[in-house]
């Protein structure tokens, strides 16, 4: 079949690599010029997301660029510690940066996938046929099938969902994020200082200790802003933060420079169905919450079992075999998402009650055991998704599409 997907993050690159292996005609579009540089590091954690990275072929190369997790140390304004997380809390068993997790899967994948980067989906119109796409390039193209991987904002989603079948729920969150130079010795740990709604941290860069990573997470109701303008999203954080102590001052100083921005509400996605005709939503686009939720391991094994049930069958049966298999998995990780509630509490009281919650190791231990176990909810079947030739697999696979 001849398959777009849109997306080149995490999801988008999985799938692709896959489909690509077993025959496909796969494009990959992506709106960014290159494969995006920024992002933090990402965790997997279980048995079941390692075993899918090692069938991918791709667990080896990722143990090398592995960060080996970071403590996450909370401190008051004098920098006195009160609480410290040991690295396997954040860290999982395997933690690697998102960007170096896309290079790995985008140099894995892009001999059996076509990528097409600074362009995006317009339209999309669904045939008996297949699904006409025109991007913004004006470039206009017909599919078999339509993948949106591509996050949180999905432009298939928009397109493709009416709005009454999507919800999108905000936490009560906004998380930010930029690179600033290292001039005030940061180190590998994660130093954390929180004043209640709001959080601030930094940490040295892995790649280069010359720079610094920063993380800002403040409660606030939803917010109108441009997500395409970085100088009034920096202006926001500039608003909540302004006032407070410790490195603050500082940090925010690197912030006009900062050539790179992340800036997000968080939010959870819900959508009562992750596909329609032949257009199907993968990873964040579909069941996403912001970080918190198990994501980028679930958008990799989604990825895994999207395409192999494609493999399996034609695309309305693979559909919905996907969806059953992830669903409830799913919906338990969403749930327990609580990441803003946990690294900015709203009261100081909360702040104290995290404190000594966490400063109990047996508390602790159990809350690692339960992430772990998290994955153990989500079956792994053993797929047959070969290499061959794009040829070859065009015309085992045009067989399976027919209906």
């Amino acid at each position: 079949m001849k398959i777009l997907v849109s997306g080149a993050s995490v999801a988008g690159p999985s799938v692709a690599l896959w489909l690509g292996r077993a025959g496909h005609e796969v494009t990959v579009v992506e709106i960014a010029p290159t494969l995006r540089k920024g992002g933090y590091a990402v965790d997997f954690r279980g048995e079941v997301f390692l075993t899918v990275l090692e069938r991918m072929g791709v667990l080896g190369e990722l143990r090398k660029r592995q960060t080996g997790g970071s403590a996450m140390r909370f401190v008051d304004a004098s920098e006195k510690q009160l609480m410290r997380l040991p690295p396997e809390f954040a860290g999982g068993e395997l933690e690697v940066l998102r960007s170096d997790l896309s290079q790995v899967l985008y140099e894995h994948g892009r001999d059996v996938a076509a990528y097409r980067f600074g362009d995006s989906i317009a339209s999309l119109h669904e045939t008996a046929g297949g699904v006409d796409v025109t991007f913004e390039s004006g470039l206009e193209e017909t599919y078999d099938l339509v993948i949106g991987a591509d996050g949180m904002h999905s432009v298939v989603r928009r397109l493709a969902w009416p709005a009454e079948r999507v919800t999108e729920r905000h936490l009560g969150y906004y998380v930010a994020g930029w690179e600033v130079p290292n001039t005030i010795g940061a180190v590998e740990d994660s130093l954390l200082y929180n004043v209640p709604g709001r959080m601030a941290s930094v940490s040295a860069d892995r790649r280069d200790p010359a720079l610094a990573q920063t993380l800002f997470v403040f409660k606030s109701p939803v917010l109108a802003y441009d997500r395409r303008d970085r100088d009034q999203q920096k202006a926001i954080v500039r608003e909540h933060f302004a006032g407070l102590g410790w490195r603050v001052p500082e940090l925010l100083e690197g912030l006009p420079s900062a050539t790179e921005l992340y800036f997000d509400s968080i939010s959870r996605v819900h959508v009562d169905r992750w596909s329609t005709g032949r257009i199907v939503l993968l990873g964040d686009a579909g069941y996403g919450a912001t970080f918190g939720a198990l994501g980028t391991g679930t958008a990799v094994v989604g990825a895994y079992v999207l395409a192999g049930e494609l493999a399996a069958g034609n695309y309305p049966g693979a559909f919905e075999r996907y969806e059953s298999r992830l669903r409830k998995a799913v919906s338990t990780t969403q749930d327990g998402s609580q990441a803003g509630r946990f690294l900015a509490p709203p009261s100081r009281f909360g702040i104290t009650a995290r404190n000594r919650m966490l400063s109990n190791r047996f508390l602790m231990g159990q809350m690692i055991k339960m992430a772990q176990k998290m994955s153990t909810l989500i079956e792994l079947p053993a797929y047959s998704m070969q290499q061959g030739s794009t040829q070859q697999g065009s015309a085992e696979q045009g067989q399976l599409v027919q209906e």
